[in-house]
Formats: structure tokens, C-alpha cells, sequence
């Protein structure tokens, strides 16, 4: 023990990263399709690890850790939240709304009534609605109080408790909500009702297999004959399924292929499009050939393109096409991706900023339609280390302005500020590309990294005293974090279908994302046989993971007594 004591002293952020590892491998671990999760399981094993002895870490490295996480989080919700503030998705967003306002009103009440401080109110919140972004914003409420240093590292010990306890149950209650509860409270059959949104989408008609994907995208070659004397624009609409004429030859020279450039006999042109409608196309315009020196100069390709721009927000795929115009020829949509799953096609889904299309095509139509439709992403990008550090700066910057209400200052601290800044430079990379690269993959490890080691120093740190709290409050933080998740999934459930009419697996996918848990988006997925939930996600989980961190000082405000 002596050795252990030593490494503590000598270098704690040995134990700090073994805590993220030990954590993260523990948290990927399922029993029959749960998992507990990374975030609670690095917190449970600090939280022991912190039992071996006394851990200090800088103030500074836990707000720089906060910081990368939660600007991270602004940075990829900026462009859906500031999206999301329009009419086409306006119940989407009041749901979201009502389900973090009547988290923060049960939390209250449950402060109020039983006299918690405003560590555990934080903490249960955190953990019972889910939102481990919470801890860092209440921490950070909390270092503004000018508390002394005893009673500060108790209260974040309280926290730590009330989050390690409440967590699994309310991420086990949302999970088992979300596909089984809600549809019962608004008497409907998920599966029957997604099949009835699938026909809806497909335009009535049932949904079939080739409806969902485009069959694979070709360019062959053809010598006019058949063709000759027709303009290019009646060649594409006779064979049609969007088709068009990529190339024309003559004589040895480059044509450039109008819509209204006229074929001539013994042009050798080049037609792009889904395979079983370009190898029937000969009678329309002439014999095959073998010219592969013309395919080689259409180069075809699959990229992926991030939805970014707002006028596009909330339309429907059809409508988008309209809006698109000619600048979508020869390009088609092969999946649709939201919060990393696939979407159902049909030319009535909507698109929402945020969403991944992967577009199939000649590079030259792609890097043109993409333009009109947001950005391309490429594996190569590079994040942009300035754009990212001046970002969270400014946003700490922010943080350290207060108000005083009281004898209480009401402040965004420095996770708020971060997170705000996050917004704004999300939204700034979508409007202006070619600044603020933060490419998905860096995301992903920034913010894994960031929370895992925030969660690991406050675990580590007050492992003693979090340990002493569960053990005296424990099954009493239980039950009030069971009321603190249910009742709120009750409200929204019950306001989205009945009072805002949303379609109800749309509302089921809606509740997911404003609890922000992904896993009961699957759930409600495999209940309903159908990937159509999918649809309700993408604007509640942007406007939920900013409403629910922004808590912790609200709650601390509410609750702090002096």
C-alpha cells in the first residue's frame, strides 16, 4: 500500500487514465444487448479507485477536460439547435422544452421538499434525465459560490454520489420506456403505426426493399444513331429515373452536354445512372460500344455530404430535389443517415440540418450538387486546432460573467460558456466551410476524452466522501431518481400526442433523443421492425443536450441557500 500511496502522491493521473481505460472497456461490455455505459462505469471505478487514497488534481485540468467535452458537444448539436428554431419543427423543440422543464420542476420539488443541497439536486439530475454534462456545469456553478474548499469538494462529492446511484436506473427506465411504455399510454401498436408511416412515405403504396436505396449507379457508352436529331434533355426524360447524359464526343472533340445540345449521327456519348435503366437505353439512342479512354474521363463516386444549409431544414426530399434544381443532375441518394442511423427513403422524408447523405455519381454533378446542399466530408480533413482553442476561450470568457439574483450569482460558468461558444462555432463552420474543421473522428475522441477524464478526476478526487453518501442516501436517491425520470417521459409523451398531434413514432424517436439515449432509439426500432423512429431524433436530441446541461447553475441557483 505504501507503493500505491507513493504513485498517488508522486503522479495521480496514472490512476486518473487507468479509471478512463479500466471504464471504457467495462462499459462496452453487454449482457444479452445492455450495456451500462462508458460515462457511469468510469465513474464507479474512480469512485473505488478513490478509496486507495487522496487524490488532488489542478482545478485547471478539469476545466480544460469539461471544456474540450462539452464545446464538443455544442459544436456538433450548432447547426440542428439553431435549425431547429423554425415553424417546420417548432412541436419537436416544445416537446424537448417540456420534457427538461418538467425534469427541472420534479428536481425542484424534491430539493425543496426534503431540503437537498445543491450537489446531490445536481447529481440526481445528471444521473436520473441522463445528461452527464450536468456535473460539470453544477461543479463549475458551484466554484463561482466562493464556498471553502471542504464544504466544495463535499458538495462535488454529492454530486457524484447522486449521479453514480441515479444513472443506470435512468438510462434502464429509458431504454424500456421509450419502446414499450409510451406506445401503451397513447393506445397505439408501434409496429402497426410504423407501417402505417412507411406507406405514408412510400406515397401509399408498401414499401418495398428498392425503395430504400438506389440499385448501383453506372456510366456506359453508346454511339448515336437511334438518337440523332434529339435534343440531350428528351434523350434523359424518354429513358428516364433522373439518367443524364454525361459526356458527348464528336469528331474527336468535347461537347459540353446542354440540355438543349442536339445529337448528331456517330457522337459517341456517355450516360450515367442506375444500371437497369442505362443497359436498356440502346433503342433510345443506338448501339453499346467499348470506349473506355471516354468512361475513364467520367469518374464515378460515392461521397458523403453534411446537410448544413437551414433552407433545406424540415423539407421533404422531393422538395429539396425542386429547390436543388438542375444542379442535382445525374446524381442520386443512396442512404440517409441521422445520429449515425439510416433513415427510411421515400420522397416524403424530411431532411433536417445534421443529416449525412451519401450521394452517388460523377464527382463533377456531386461536387455541385453538394454545393447547394452543405458539405462534403473527407477522411482527410484536419481539425482545426486554432479555430477549436480561440472557440473555447471565447466561450470560457463568457462563462465568467454573472448576475446577481439575490444573494445567489446566476452565471453560465465555464461549462456554459464553453457550451455556447460550442453552438455558435458549429453553426459558424456550416455557414462558412472552409473554417473550423472538426472532422466527426476528432469529435468522437475529444469528447470520449474529455468526459471520461472530467468524470474520472471528480470520482478519484472524492471517492470517499461519494462512496459515505451512497451508502447513507443511497435506495432514498433511488427512488427519487425513478420519479425524475418517469415523470417527465410521462408529460412529454402525453403533450406530444395529445395536445401537439405528433405522429407517434415519431414522438417515441423524440423522447430518445431529448433524453439523449441513443440506445432507445434502437429499442424502438427493433419494437417497431421499422427504422421510421429514426425520424422523430435528430432536432430533440440537439435542443436536449443543450436545455439539460444548462441545469446545473440553474439548479445550484434555485437550491443554494447561502
Amino acid at each position: 500500500m505504501d507503493t500505491v500511496r507513493w504513485i498517488i502522491s508522486t503522479a495521480p493521473e496514472i490512476f486518473l487514465l487507468l479509471a478512463v481505460a479500466i471504464g471504457t472497456i467495462l462499459g462496452r461490455v453487454r449482457i444479452r444487448g445492455f450495456a451500462v455505459g462508458t460515462t457511469a462505469c468510469i465513474l464507479i471505478v474512480s469512485v473505488l479507485l478513490g478509496q486507495l487514497g487522496s487524490f488532488a488534481f489542478p482545478p485547471l485540468l478539469r476545466v480544460i477536460l469539461f471544456s474540450l467535452f462539452v464545446f464538443t458537444i455544442g459544436y456538433r448539436s450548432g447547426p440542428e439547435f439553431f435549425a431547429s428554431l423554425s415553424v417546420r419543427t417548432l412541436a419537436q423543440v416544445a416537446m424537448a422544452l417540456v420534457l427538461g422543464g418538467t425534469g427541472l420542476v420534479v428536481v425542484l420539488l424534491f430539493a425543496h421538499g426534503f431540503r437537498l443541497d445543491p450537489g446531490t439536486a445536481s447529481g440526481i439530475a445528471a444521473g436520473a434525465l441522463t445528461q452527464s454534462s450536468v456535473i460539470g456545469t453544477a461543479s463549475g456553478a458551484l466554484a463561482q459560490l466562493g464556498l471553502s474548499k471542504d464544504v466544495l469538494s463535499q458538495q462535488e462529492a454529492n454530486i457524484a454520489a447522486g449521479y453514480a446511484v441515479t444513472y443506470v436506473l435512468g438510462y434502464i427506465l429509458t431504454l424500456l420506456f421509450v419502446p414499450f411504455v409510451a406506445p401503451k399510454l397513447m393506445r397505439i401498436d408501434l409496429k402497426a403505426e410504423a407501417k402505417k408511416l412507411e406507406a405514408e412515405l412510400a406515397g401509399g403504396e408498401p414499401p418495398k426493399t428498392e425503395n430504400l436505396s438506389y440499385r448501383k449507379f453506372q456510366a456506359r457508352a453508346y454511339r448515336v444513331t437511334a438518337g440523332a436529331g434529339r435534343t440531350v434533355k428528351s434523350i434523359e426524360e424518354e429513358i428516364g429515373s433522373r439518367t443524364v447524359v454525361e459526356r458527348i464526343v464528336r469528331q474527336g472533340s468535347d461537347i459540353e452536354p446542354h440540355l438543349e445540345t442536339e445529337l448528331e449521327a456517330g457522337d459517341d456519348i456517355v450516360i450515367a445512372g442506375r444500371t437497369a435503366v442505362i443497359v436498356a437505353a440502346k433503342p433510345i439512342i443506338g448501339t453499346e460500344i467499348d470506349a473506355d479512354e471516354i468512361l475513364k474521363a467520367v469518374p464515378g463516386n460515392v461521397l458523403e455530404v453534411l446537410v448544413d444549409n437551414r433552407h433545406l431544414h424540415g423539407r421533404s426530399i422531393q422538395e429539396i430535389a425542386t429547390r436543388v434544381g438542375t444542379d442535382a443532375r445525374g446524381v442520386f441518394l443512396r442512404a440517409l443517415t441521422r445520429m449515425g442511423r439510416e433513415v427510411p427513403l421515400s420522397a416524403d422524408t424530411r431532411i433536417y440540418v445534421g443529416d449525412v447523405m451519401t450521394l452517388v455519381g460523377s464527382t463533377r454533378n456531386i461536387e455541385r450538387a453538394a454545393k447547394a446542399i452543405g458539405q462534403i466530408l473527407r477522411s482527410g480533413d484536419r481539425a482545426d486546432i486554432a479555430f477549436l482553442a480561440a472557440g473555447i476561450a471565447a466561450g470560457l470568457l463568457a462563462g465568467l460573467v454573472s448576475f446577481r439574483i439575490g444573494g445567489v450569482a446566476l452565471t453560465l460558468g465555464g461549462g456554459g460558456g464553453a457550451l455556447i461558444a460550442g453552438l455558435v462555432c458549429g453553426w459558424l463552420r456550416s455557414r462558412k466551410p472552409t473554417m473550423g474543421a472538426l472532422p466527426p473522428a476528432a469529435q468522437q475522441t475529444l469528447s470520449d476524452l474529455g468526459l471520461g477524464g472530467f468524470i474520472a478526476a471528480i470520482g478519484l478526487g472524492n471517492g470517499a466522501a461519494a462512496w459515505a453518501a451512497i451508502q447513507a442516501h443511497g435506495l432514498f436517491l433511488v427512488g427519487m431518481g425513478l420519479v425524475i425520470t418517469l415523470v417527465p417521459l410521462i408529460v412529454a409523451t402525453l403533450f406530444a400526442f395529445y395536445v401537439l398531434r405528433m405522429n407517434p413514432v415519431v414522438t417515441c424517436g423524440a423522447l430518445a433523443g431529448a433524453m439523449t439515449v441513443d440506445a432507445a432509439v434502437t429499442g424502438a426500432c427493433e419494437v417497431a421492425e421499422s427504422q421510421t423512429p429514426v425520424l422523430g431524433v435528430a432536432v430533440p436530441y440537439a435542443v436536449g443536450n443543450v436545455v439539460l446541461t444548462v441545469l446545473g447553475p440553474i439548479i445550484v441557483a434555485a437550491t443554494y441557500s447561502g
